[in-house]
Formats: C-alpha cells, structure tokens, sequence
C-alpha cells in the first residue's frame, strides 16, 4: 500500500499535530509536513489547501490574514476544538498502533 493510500482518513490528524506544533501559512504547512515526515507526505497544494479550508469549516482550526510583508497571507492556527480531536485521534492511534504491532509481531 502506498503512503498516498495509507494518507487517506489521516490527514487532518497530521495538519492538526503539524499546526499544534505552531501556526504557519498554507505554504509553510505543506513544507513541515513533507519535513518532519522525511519527504513521505510532501502534498500538492491541491490535497492540503482543500483539508484546511474543511478544518476551518469545522472549526478545529482558525485563520487569519497576515498583511505583513510583500503578500498578504492566511495563518492557519489549531483552535481548542482541535487540540481536543488531535488528542483524541492519538488515542484512538495508539490503540490501533498497539493491536497492529501484537498482530503483527
């Protein structure tokens, strides 16, 4: 199975731990997540701009426009609705995690 495969259903849970770790435009995002996944998850813009405009709409992150600088560009922060989905998808990980790993050894 592919990472590509495997990504599908996973990631909000990564735009939420990657946006927990500190706030960022959309661009930037895209690079953490591509970085602290060694290149695994580097997304097309197409893939994560979409997931974070839904987060949004689920109020699990919020935006706001930074003027700073030659373009004007959208922050994206986790909001406190999205830190409790966060912990709540590492829970529900690590038990999958734990099962998978008794299974398969």
């Amino acid at each position: 199975m592919s990472a590509e495969q495997r990504l599908k259903g996973n990631l909000d849970v990564l735009l939420l731990a990657v946006l927990q770790r500190g706030a960022g435009h959309g661009y930037a995002v895209i690079r953490r997540l591509a970085e602290e996944s060694e290149g695994l998850f580097d997304l097309p813009e197409g893939t994560v701009y979409p997931a974070l405009h839904r987060l949004e709409r689920e109020r699990l992150v919020r935006s706001s426009w930074d003027e700073r600088g030659p373009r004007r560009r959208r922050i994206y922060a986790i909001s406190g609705k999205g830190v409790r989905a966060l912990e709540a998808s590492r829970r529900e990980w690590a038990e999958f995690s734990n099962g998978m790993q008794a299974v398969l050894g």
